[in-house]
């Protein structure tokens, strides 16, 4: 028999081993990171989410071999009811009035300069506005029409200008795109600004206009969405394969292009079939916030300080292309009317519809409309319009109600990533979205929530502690400048705290960019 000393000696070894292992692991990481490669991709110890990386068994047989495959350990899905169903037909809506709103810009000037005036008739692509301090991004008419007000705020600050569309066939600007072919970068860089498409293609840090004058470390594009109720791009790209392929031709010959890839379907995703010089596909699995433009971002080419990434979406690129192809600024787009309280449908819209044309209300209170999803997108009434970057409108019922003993008495389903009530039993079961709670706001509660759902290689918690201290060093090295508000707005659903984290970090991106304007 063994005596105790050995046994004891044995247990100490054992550990001392795995505390050398882990100190290895996470020098290996910080190495891969400071050399600029996906610290993910490397590890001592074979950890979850390392292990599930380009895991032969959690990759599907449709992804080749030889392309990038990452599946993510960590997220949660929210099933609601109230998704649109893909196989009804899916019709042309027409609106009365449009609008484009200057607050769909980060970091415009409160007074952007107006160069249309009320009663003006404009066509399609015709400048509108263009903000004073980049004078060369041009904001251009999502549909032809009369101008019928410019929208004012405090202090004469501009926030938007509305359109009363005609009632007959939308007129276009026709323009005199260059060949993809033989045009050079700055040519491309030059059309895609005296069109307007520029001021559509986003740049992280800080999710502004994309500096034209910069050189980024990549273009990123996710083509699925894995946010609650979102559209289903497959079905934005079915007849438009030509434009798309086109955007992504002129997006190639301004940076290296990362094509983001769903590998959750059963089937092939048709975003794979387009081959295109300088277009790398990337293959990602796994639960929300999985098809997160930042989340491909962290796990290809995170973001330093001094870099520079640029990304736009599948129905941007669509756009491209048809003005390349046509010669004219098309942003008739999918957009998904989901959620409970309406008729949950796929319609074809042009940029910046009204909700009222959509037939869409407030119900005397009784409805929330989101433009955009129900976790990251910006409340709006029924006298607004949809967001120059959103493809789907939420209706959520108002939680303007209490329930009995709350957790204690399990009396209605929940999505919750814990077991407070039933619905963590039951993942794949679908509830109906409110706005409640479910809490009051508390201190911060260190629970590891945060970690739980973010698949990034970020400390959420310690980084939005240095936010609410304003220490913008602490904010920088625990890698404020790779997030958006998108990507954790799921921290924040899950939150015990109930805090406001979107704002709390869109607060602290916006220090950091004027620190380092």
């Amino acid at each position: 028999m063994f005596s105790w000393g050995i046994i004891i000696a044995l247990v100490i070894v054992v550990l001392l081993v795995l505390l050398f292992l882990t100190q290895e692991n996470s020098a290996l990481k910080s190495t891969a990171t400071a050399m600029g490669a996906n610290p993910d991709d490397y590890s001592v110890l074979p950890d979850n989410q390392t292990a599930l990386l380009g895991s032969s068994r959690n990759r599907p047989n449709y992804v080749p071999q030889n392309e990038h495959f990452v599946s993510l350990s960590r997220g949660f899905n929210i099933s609601l009811l109230g998704e649109a169903n893909e196989n009804v037909a899916i019709h042309k809506m027409r609106g009365t009035t449009y609008a484009i709103k200057t607050g769909d810009f980060l970091a415009m000037s409160p007074i952007p300069k107006v160069v249309v005036e009320v009663e003006t008739h404009v066509k399609a692509g015709d400048v509108l506005f263009y903000d004073k301090v980049n004078p060369a991004v041009q904001y251009v008419a999502p549909i032809s029409g009369e101008i019928i007000e410019i929208i004012r705020g405090e202090k004469r600050a501009i926030l938007g200008i509305t359109i009363l569309a005609d009632r007959e066939e939308v007129q276009y600007k026709q323009f005199n795109a260059p060949n993809v072919t033989t045009a050079s970068r700055q040519e491309l860089i030059d059309f895609l600004l005296e069109s307007g498409a520029w001021a559509s293609i986003r740049q992280r840090p800080y999710d502004t206009v994309a500096d034209f004058t910069a050189q980024p470390k990549g273009i990123f594009i996710s083509t699925f969405d894995t946010a609650p109720l979102a559209p289903n791009l497959e079905i934005a790209l079915k007849g438009k394969e030509a434009a798309f392929k086109t955007g992504l031709e002129v997006l190639a010959k301004l940076a290296t292009v990362h094509l983001g890839l769903n590998a959750n379907s059963e089937e092939k995703t048709g975003f794979a079939q387009f081959n295109v010089a300088n277009v790398q596909k990337h293959w990602f699995k796994g639960q929300h916030p999985a098809g997160n433009v930042g989340v491909h971002i962290h796990h290809i080419s995170p973001i330093n300080m001094g870099d520079a990434v640029w990304y736009l979406d599948v129905q941007t690129v669509i756009l491209i292309g048809n003005l390349f192809n046509k010669g004219i600024y098309d942003t008739e787009k999918l957009v998904a009317i989901v959620g409970t309280e309406t008729e949950a449908k796929y319609i074809y819209a042009h940029q910046g519809i009204s909700l009222e044309s959509l037939g869409l209300h407030e119900n005397g209170g009784k409805t929330r409309l989101v433009s955009g999803d129900p976790l990251s997108g910006k409340k709006v009434g029924e006298k607004d319009y949809l967001g120059f970057f959103d493809d789907q409108i939420t209706t959520i019922q108002e939680g303007n109600y209490y329930e009995l003993f709350g957790w204690l008495l399990p009396q209605k389903g929940h999505p919750t990533i814990s077991r407070t009530f039933p619905g963590g039993f039951f993942p794949d079961a679908k509830y109906t979205a409110d706005t409640n709670t479910n809490g009051e706001h508390r201190a911060f509660v260190m629970s590891g929530q945060y970690e739980s759902v973010l698949p990034m290689d970020i400390l959420p918690q310690h980084l939005f502690r240095a936010i609410q201290c304003n220490d913008l060093e602490q904010m920088e090295g625990l890698g404020i400048l790779e997030l958006s508000e998108e990507d954790v707005a799921l921290c924040e659903y899950v939150c015990t705290s109930k805090q406001s984290l979107q704002a709390l970090l869109r607060a602290g991106l916006d220090e950091m960019r004027k620190q380092n304007a």
